[in-house]
């Protein structure tokens, strides 16, 4: 009888799983995870240099005086005083940080429009010149503290789209600039120009545009009157993206608009200043927490960090800042709640985010987060330092 031979099954080659992308952050996280213990956040110097080469190319005609509340740590200082970059300090603590790093008084401006006397005392000392104001009495204070500064008129402009509304707090009226800096002069002060300042995360071109039209009838008014001035300080407020994929930010395209608008408004002699805090420092930060509880709540996960609203995300309370948290764990997504270490229920970072389940010890980490975090922080709140910061 004839062998009956069936066919060998046909084998389906087994499809391999797509390989998972691991980024740049991903990569440096793991590495200082073998080195530091969390809470930690990591300032790129690459970035901050990035940044910096990203202000210069879109204004080329600008001086940037970097705003260090937005992060003063003495490694981020030095490496703008490298860079060549001037500083706006608001306080005879922030003078004296940025001068141990060696830069000249004259790279310097106090922008704080209310001073102490003691503060005055030492930018005298210190030969501080340059200043802002926006009211009268200050005015006097000046004179009488430090004879023969150098001051700049603040005034209120439009903060409209803003996400930090400046000017509920600082600015003159526009239509007293002049009769201000002209009693700053009568004092023996001397009068240099016109400062505003759009309000923090501004993705509104026109306050920008408005607030330039209005320091150029200023300007003229001066002008017409024997008391030319010569310096613009257009302030801060310069957006980032916080998000990876947000949209409506585009910081290149707002600098050409605004550039385009003092080039039609003021002569080629006027001197341009800035003062960006956020867009220096902001992207260059990445913070790592990681999980140290977890439960089930309100039929969602809920995750405890080690770091928390009272410390390196005080942003979101004190800048009004969302940032986007990711994880390292990769997996079907859940809604969850992370909350900070501290005893306060107010202590809640967010209760509709989307991401994997977590463990005790798995990370949570948040990137553009350089500015206005780690700066507003809280010293052992409950005991929970904040983080350390680690320049890479």
């Amino acid at each position: 009888m004839a062998q009956l031979v069936l066919d060998a099954p046909v084998q389906t080659p087994l499809e391999k799983p797509k390989p998972v992308e691991i980024s740049g952050a991903e990569n440096l996280i793991r590495m200082m995870l073998k080195k530091h213990k969390t809470p930690f956040m990591l300032i790129r110097e690459s970035v901050l240099e990035r940044q910096f080469a990203r202000f210069k190319k879109s204004f080329p005609e600008v001086t940037p005086y970097y705003a260090i509340k937005a992060n003063p740590h003495p490694k981020i200082v030095k490496t703008f005083a490298e860079l060549g970059t001037s500083f706006d300090v608001a306080s005879a603590a922030e003078m004296k940080a940025v001068l141990r790093h060696g830069v000249s008084p004259s790279r310097i401006i106090f922008a704080n429009t209310i001073k102490s006397k003691e503060d005055l005392i030492t930018a005298r000392r210190r030969r501080v010149r340059l200043m802002t104001f926006d009211n009268e009495a200050e005015l006097y204070k000046i004179a009488e503290n430090f004879p023969k500064a150098h001051v700049i008129i603040r005034i209120k402009v439009a903060n409209r789209g803003s996400v930090v509304q400046l000017s509920l707090k600082f600015g003159a009226e526009p239509d007293q600039a002049f009769y201000l800096l002209r009693k700053a002069k009568n004092l023996g002060l001397v009068p240099r120009g016109v400062s505003f300042h759009v309000g923090s995360q501004s993705t509104n071109v026109e306050n920008y545009l408005q607030a330039l039209e209005l320091t150029a009838a200023i300007f003229r008014e001066a002008r017409e009157n024997d008391m030319p001035l010569k310096t613009v300080d257009i302030g801060g407020g310069f957006p980032i993206q916080h998000f990876e994929n947000e949209i409506g930010i585009n910081f290149e395209r707002m600098a050409a608009e605004i550039r385009k608008q003092m080039k039609s408004l003021f002569s080629k002699q006027t001197e341009f200043i800035a003062e960006p805090g956020r867009f220096f420092a902001g992207p260059a930060g990445i913070l790592v927490t990681q999980v140290i509880g977890r439960a089930f709540r309100d039929n969602q996960n809920f995750y405890y960090l080690n770091d928390g609203v009272y410390q390196d995300f005080s942003g979101m309370v004190f800048d009004h800042c969302k940032y986007e948290f990711k994880t390292l764990r990769r997996g079907a997504k859940y809604k969850t709640t992370l909350a900070g270490p501290t005893c306060d229920s107010f202590d809640i970072l967010s209760n509709d985010e989307e991401l994997p389940e977590l463990y005790v010890g798995d990370v949570v980490y948040a990137k553009n987060i350089g500015a206005y975090s780690s700066a507003s922080a809280v010293p052992n709140f409950n005991g929970f330092e904040p983080a350390k910061i680690i320049l890479v």
